[in-house]
């Protein structure tokens, strides 16, 4: 097996079994990450009905400055504030495959600093 062909499969792995503890906690709201090497991305997704509640990203902010990490961080309080808007407090932080530091890491802080709990 190449070594492309594994580290993808780790991932896929690696986001099943994050998925699968997340659906044990199916009466909240669920919030999806994904990043990319230039942006973030995140949403609110209703898993009974399958739609996304609000969303927000690093494309769709203006007057973004600082690193990756600062710019993670404000799209987590912009998140959150949506979130808030929308009547949502709680949420089930899914990771999908995604490992749990640097600019994810700062995603989850400025969600929680902006009042949503998970």
């Amino acid at each position: 097996m190449s070594l492309i062909r594994k580290k993808e499969k780790q991932k896929t792995r690696r986001a099943l079994r994050v998925h699968a503890k997340i659906r044990k906690n199916a009466t909240r709201p669920r919030l999806s990450v994904f990043r990319s090497l230039k942006h973030f991305y995140a949403q609110v997704i209703e898993d009974k009905s399958g739609k996304t509640l609000c969303a927000c990203s690093t494309v769709e902010l203006k007057d973004l400055a600082g690193d990756k990490k600062a710019q993670a961080r404000l799209v987590g309080l912009e998140l959150a504030k949506r979130a808030q808007e929308n009547k949502i407090d709680k949420i089930v932080f899914d990771r999908g495959r995604f490992l749990y530091h640097g600019r994810l890491k700062e995603f989850a802080d400025g969600v929680r600093e902006g009042g949503l709990k998970f």
